[in-house]
Order: C-alpha cells, then sequence, then structure tokens
C-alpha cells in the first residue's frame, strides 16, 4: 500500500505493508535511526515520536493509521528551540544522553512542559512513567524538567518569568 504524510515537515509517500508498524517505516524507509526498536509493544518509550501534536510510541501505531498524519521524530525535534530547552536543562541537571533512550526522555519532558509548562517538583513525579531508562536517575530526569521548564519561560516571557 502506498501511503502519504507529513514526515518532519515535508509531504512524503512510501510503499509499505500494511503489517509494518510506523518504527518500521521511520527506521526501513526513511533511515531516521533516532527511534529505537525497544520493547515493541509501547511501553519503554525509545520509539517516541510527535504523532498529530501528541508523544506516542512508534512501534504501537500501524502503518494504516500513518496516512495522511503529521510525524515528527527526534531528527525533525533537533531543529526546534524547544529541543535546545530540554538539551540546555539536561546539562544543568547533569543528564547525559546515551543514544538508546533520548527519544523517550527528551519527549517526556516535551509533553510534560506542553501540559504543565511550570511545574513543581511535586507535579513531575510522574513525567517518565513511560520511559524506561537505564542511564540516568529519576530525580535527575525530574531535575532536567525542571531546568527545562525555567529555561523555557525565560526564553518565551523573558527573564523575570
Amino acid at each position: 500500500m502506498t501511503i502519504g504524510f507529513i514526515l518532519n515537515g515535508e509531504d512524503v509517500k512510501v510503499q509499505t505493508e500494511a503489517h509494518f508498524r510506523l518504527i518500521d517505516i521511520l527506521r526501513n524507509k526513511f533511515n531516521l535511526l533516532e527511534a529505537k526498536s525497544g520493547c515493541l509493544c509501547g511501553r519503554c518509550g525509545c520509539c517516541s515520536v510527535i504523532f498529530n501534536g501528541k508523544v506516542k510510541p512508534a512501534c504501537s501505531i500501524p502503518a494504516f493509521h500513518v496516512r495522511n498524519s503529521e510525524i515528527i521524530t527526534l531528527e525533525g525535534f533537533i531543529q526546534t528551540d524547544e529541543y535546545q530547552d530540554i538539551m540546555k536543562g539536561f546539562t544543568q541537571a547533569n543528564v547525559e544522553t546515551c543514544g538508546y533512550c533520548d527519544a523517550a526522555k527528551i519527549f517526556a519532558i516535551e509533553a510534560f512542559l506542553d501540559i504543565i509548562p511550570k511545574p513543581e517538583r511535586a507535579d513531575a513525579a510522574g513525567a517518565f512513567d513511560g520511559v524506561l531508562c537505564r542511564c540516568t536517575e529519576p530525580s535527575s530526569l525530574i531535575d532536567a524538567l525542571l531546568f527545562t521548564a525555567d529555561i523555557r519561560q525565560r526564553r518565551r516571557y523573558g527573564r523575570g518569568a
């Protein structure tokens, strides 16, 4: 089947099999490798993408649902100010990127800040529930989220935000 969709801001079409998942399409058809094939059941977050404005696991999206959708992968998200805010937050919290669970950590922060732009530490407790990360302490991820929120508020609204 042929499906058309928007991928990282560009209209694309791809010939694929009905049983493929979005993760297969991204990795095998477009060579976009930042989304990793982790658990393949939507629990680890390693294959996270922004699908029609919401963070979703690419392993749980069948090919036929991709038609006429908009998808942003980590490769596309890297070009945004929001990504730069998160990287600055990671630096302040001493969070390193390992290359495997990056999409999970980064998109978890982005999704959370879309809902709660100025969180308190207590708000952030469940922000990483869908992230299986063995390389970063959970408290460091929460620190990164809080630093990112502050950085983003200052960038958007000025010094005293």
